[in-house]
């Protein structure tokens, strides 16, 4: 015990001789040999280098810390003012032709702002859910005593599926679901969304490069429609489809651990009433999917 009030006066008083910035741009860095030589199973044969920083991996790497114990070296990173943190996701695509999509996008939507009762812009997009609900976090009563809580699942794990078009002015939400969204379908939708918009000259359909979209018989049926016009996304840019975020707020409201395993019915039921909601167009939607602040689309259609 005297040896461990030790150990931690010493790290404590230890702490003033470690420079931060030195740390935090080693832990900037990839972990090196000293990370795979601690971490290596077989001493004498070491694998490749970790590619994530651990407690052990750290103290391996920094000299300063060597004789630190881990709890020693959790408190010298606190210090340092470093911590766990989840990175993001550097946004690539590797269309050419991203700039000139993209800028022709950011038109298309200052064509509709300018003549919102001639001009319509929506972006459609397909998704699929299931019956058995995902795993996530979720409040519940925390205590040994009791088992932790479960995600039921029973039958076969059937999925449905749905194709949505999000209006970028208003928020206004046109869908089609079924157990298969093929071309037949999605040309069914876009007949729907001719009858829901049947006034404007000129209807911009923004939808990602998925293969029906280009389908013989969809490009065919388009001709009866001369009002739309597709207007194509960038390869695998789905931030640039602001529907994306209406698919995860669906999610989150209703798909994330949902009871409703044992009534696929009612589940899907509950998805249409949660679409429905934007039937007429919803501000906070567009707030929450980025067409209302200070994003790349809002301020396209809010420029002054």
């Amino acid at each position: 015990m005297w040896s461990h009030i030790s150990q931690v006066a010493t790290v404590g008083g230890a702490f003033n001789t470690i420079d931060p910035h030195t740390i935090q741009e080693r832990l900037r860095q990839a972990p090196g040999e000293q990370a795979r030589q601690e971490v290596a199973p077989v001493p004498d044969k070491p694998g490749p280098a970790p590619t994530r920083w651990t407690l052990r991996t750290i103290r391996a790497s920094i000299a300063t810390v060597g004789d630190y114990s881990l709890s020693g070296v959790w408190r010298m990173l606190q210090r340092c003012k470093c911590g766990v943190r989840t990175p993001l996701v550097r946004r690539f695509s590797p269309d050419a032709e991203y700039a000139s999509k993209e800028a022709h996008l950011l038109d298309c939507l200052r064509s509709v702002a300018t003549q919102p009762d001639r001009q319509t812009l929506v972006f459609i997009d397909e998704m699929g859910y299931y019956r058995w609900p995902t795993a996530v976090a979720d409040w519940d009563v925390c205590s040994s005593d009791l088992p932790a809580p479960k995600v039921e699942r029973a039958g076969n794990n059937t999925q449905w599926r749905m194709v949505g078009g999000l209006n970028a002015l208003t928020g206004q939400v046109t869908y089609l679901d079924n157990y298969i969204v093929g071309r037949q379908q999605l040309i069914t939708f876009y007949g729907r969304l001719v009858q829901t918009y049947p006034d404007v000259e000129r209807l911009y359909v923004v939808q990602d490069n998925w293969s029906i979209h280009t389908h013989p018989d969809v490009t065919q049926a388009l001709s009866a429609w001369p009002q739309i016009e597709p207007v194509w996304l960038p390869t695998y840019a789905p931030w640039l489809n602001p529907i994306e975020k209406l698919w995860r707020w669906l999610r989150q409201s209703l798909l994330h651990r949902h009871r409703s395993v044992e009534d696929w019915k009612g589940l899907r039921e509950q998805v249409r009433a949660f679409m429905e909601q934007f039937a007429s167009g919803s501000a906070a939607l567009l707030r929450y999917v980025g067409l209302l602040g200070d994003g790349k689309l809002a301020n396209a259609l809010y420029e002054r």
